[in-house]
């Protein structure tokens, strides 16, 4: 007869087990950190053995005892065939959502464009956008996955890292005259500067880039700054001037030549990168890691195609 009845105590576990520790457990399976050391407490006296060393000090508090790590696989193994199984037991009809967060610039001018190649791929999973500059909490279940551009190294998240970033200037093709811009077209344009929140990410200034490339800078009179990367690309695709912006950001719109980018040889590299990222456990769900893996694979082909 199969122990079912200590279920739950067998999620707190495993899910400390990952973590290392009952605070992000309780973050995510939605319970207090005293619920899940109760749960855990519970499993230990059904066995009659410790399963955690705890201590008071040190950057590991809480360890795996022998036993609780020889048993940790199939424990795990067993939850993710629980789920599966589950899975099976709805109706063929029976659809799936996966709840995926994005900023407003990277929903509409990349992710929106790869959405129907998953579509086909699944035509039983649909995905649910939430559209937002607010970082929705996905380690507390806000939404299933997130894609985010940033240094990486996000508590309680799995993350992969789907490609490294670079600044371009861009403008509206119609701003540029028959061959390369010179020193007194650029004296010219207005400069669209991003001045949203990059912390961390060495995102260069028009002051910056003039130096590094060797062009005289304009009058800060001349610059324009908007705090938000889509109203900056905006800027440039309606003839307001030239703007830095992340190449990834505009890649369609370069290709649709609503933007040209004014400097082909001109890229200024950042410390942030694209990740798409889920919490630690939600990829058990067969929705979620089917849309999970093939954003990775989707990115990492296109990336590599000639």
């Amino acid at each position: 007869m199969r122990s079912l009845s200590r279920l739950r105590s067998l999620q707190a576990f495993e899910a400390a087990a990952r973590h290392r520790s009952f605070i992000r457990a309780a973050e995510e399976l939605g319970i207090t950190p005293t619920a899940v050391g109760q749960l855990v407490r519970s499993l230990e006296d059904w066995s009659g053995r410790p399963l955690f060393r705890r201590s008071r000090s040190g950057k590991e508090r809480l360890s795996l005892t022998e036993e609780a790590t020889a048993a940790l696989e199939d424990i795990s193994a067993g939850l993710d065939a629980l789920e599966n199984g589950m899975a099976r037991l709805k109706s063929p009809g029976t659809r799936s959502t996966v709840l995926v967060t994005t900023s407003h610039a990277l929903a509409a001018n990349w992710l929106i464009y790869r959405l129907q190649r998953f579509s086909d791929l699944h035509p039983d999973i649909d995905i649910r956008l939430d559209v937002s500059d607010r970082t929705l909490d996905i380690a507390r279940g806000e939404a299933d996955i997130g894609v985010r551009c940033g240094p990486g190294g996000w508590r309680g998240l799995k993350a992969t890292k789907l490609m490294d970033e670079v600044i371009v200037a861009v403008t509206s093709p119609n701003l540029l005259t028959d061959g390369d811009p010179d020193a007194g077209w650029f004296a010219r344009q207005q400069l669209i500067d991003d001045a949203s929140p990059h912390p961390g990410g060495d995102f260069p200034s028009w002051r910056d880039w003039c130096g590094r490339f060797g062009m005289k800078q304009q009058s800060p009179a001349s610059i324009m700054k908007i705090n938000s990367a889509s109203a900056a690309i905006q800027a440039a695709v309606t003839g307001h001037g030239i703007a830095l912006v992340r190449r990834a950001l505009v890649a369609n719109l370069l290709a649709t030549r609503q933007l040209q980018q004014v400097w082909p040889g001109q890229e200024w590299p950042i410390n942030w990168s694209y990740y798409v990222v889920t919490a630690a456990g939600a990829d058990r769900r067969r929705e979620v890691r089917a849309f999970y893996d093939w954003l990775v694979d989707d990115t990492l082909t296109g990336l590599a195609a000639p």
